[in-house]
């Protein structure tokens, strides 16, 4: 299984020895910590990663993600701990030594080469030499796996956004490594294709078997994906789990105000540990929650949690006002203004709804939620 911050024992005996050991698992963080100068990047990190696994590095800017992910492929060495790669010590080794390839932003493919030249570019440089001939058929399986088959002449400037990217997937898997590296390869793509280059890269990470460790920041992108993620902030690991325990089951308030839209609530937990009363006075019950005590606290809510109702008086119901609607075709999503909790989002699927279901900024409504659907933090109150 993932672990997260639980500190692995003994990581200094096998310290720069590159000895395999028995390991189910691909790579592995051993209290790992990287600095530049005075700034720490990523902070006392353990993380392990199932061997054939789908693994997304999510968080925002400047969280630590892209400086673990280039730990992983040799391009920086951590300044205490270790990283290991299938049971083998990694620190100390370069990139081109380990049994690992990356796939960058922006692909840097070479422009002057053909795509089979680029995709065969890896394999030219390896020693002992290989057949030109065992070359351009291993090339030629990589673009058929990518569903590239008969692009091999082509220029890399014929090619679309989406075939680039094919292209880049290519040259890394060309060398059959052991890991891949995703830096955010979708990006520069429009929102239909980022979407149709997903379901591709869960299908090609299936056929390989190998396994992917992709960093982003974008929060759908991490959950369709991959088979487990792993939340950072500040260099530090907040929660790792399956993409529906991180969405429903958010460790704490950054994970759950991150991964998705969240309505957070001010609230007080009463000493009965169970009642919370909203700023409207408002009070509903809920079951004890661990490390969640009397006092101030943070009601997390997702917007799809909440359901609207024309009439404002609905008995368990806040009553608020529709201030915006904005429609997005399976769904609207509006903004209730509260008296006493402020404006609340709210998201209704549209599957069964009809044109004359849509309710019009304006009117008064009630919000209708279960409690057992809510997420309760501590609220500090410096």
């Amino acid at each position: 299984m993932v672990a997260g911050q639980t500190r692995a024992a003994g990581s200094g005996s096998l310290r720069g020895t590159g000895v395999a050991s028995a390991s189910t698992h691909d790579i592995e963080f051993r209290s790992v910590t990287k600095s530049y100068g005075a700034v720490t990047a990523v902070s006392d990190i353990n993380l392990n990663v199932p061997k054939g696994a789908f693994m997304a590095l999510l968080g925002p800017s400047g969280c630590g993600k892209t400086t673990c992910l280039r730990m992983i492929g040799g391009f920086e060495q951590p300044t205490s701990g270790d990283v290991l790669i299938n049971g083998s010590m990694m620190n100390g080794v370069p990139a081109y030594r380990r049994p690992v390839n990356m796939v960058f932003q922006q692909y840097a493919l070479f422009p002057h080469f053909n795509v089979e030249q680029n995709v065969a570019y890896g394999l030219r440089q390896m020693r002992p030499k290989i057949a030109a001939a065992e070359i351009s058929r291993r090339a030629g399986e990589a673009l058929e796996m990518v569903r590239l088959s008969g692009f091999g002449q082509r220029r890399i400037h014929e090619m679309s956004g989406g075939q680039q990217q094919r292209v880049a997937l290519a040259r890394a898997i060309v060398n059959r490594p052991s890991v891949l590296l995703l830096d955010e390869p979708l990006a520069a793509l429009d929102k239909k294709l980022r979407s149709a280059m997903q379901i591709e890269l869960q299908t090609l990470q299936r056929d390989l078997g190998i396994t992917f460790v992709l960093v982003t920041h974008d929060q759908e992108e991490a959950l369709s994906m991959s088979d487990f993620v792993c939340v950072m902030s500040a260099g530090s690991i907040r929660q790792i789990g399956r993409p529906q325990e991180i969405y429903d089951r958010p460790s704490e308030l950054f994970v759950a105000d991150f991964v998705g839209k969240t309505n957070r609530i001010d609230a007080t937990l009463e000493q009965d540990g169970q009642t919370v009363r909203l700023g409207d006075g408002s009070a509903f019950a809920i079951s004890p929650r661990d490390g969640v005590m009397p006092g101030p606290i943070i009601v997390a809510l997702r917007p799809e949690a909440i359901r609207l109702e024309r009439a404002p008086a609905i008995a368990g119901g806040l009553g608020g006002v529709v201030t915006h609607r904005i429609f997005l075709g399976s769904s609207a999503e509006y903004s209730v203004a509260v008296s006493g909790l402020g404006d609340l989002l709210v998201t209704a699927d549209r599957k069964t709804m009809t044109d004359s279901d849509l309710i019009e900024p304006g009117e008064k409504v009630a919000l209708v939620f279960d409690p057992a659907a809510t997420h309760v933090f501590r609220r500090s109150i410096d």
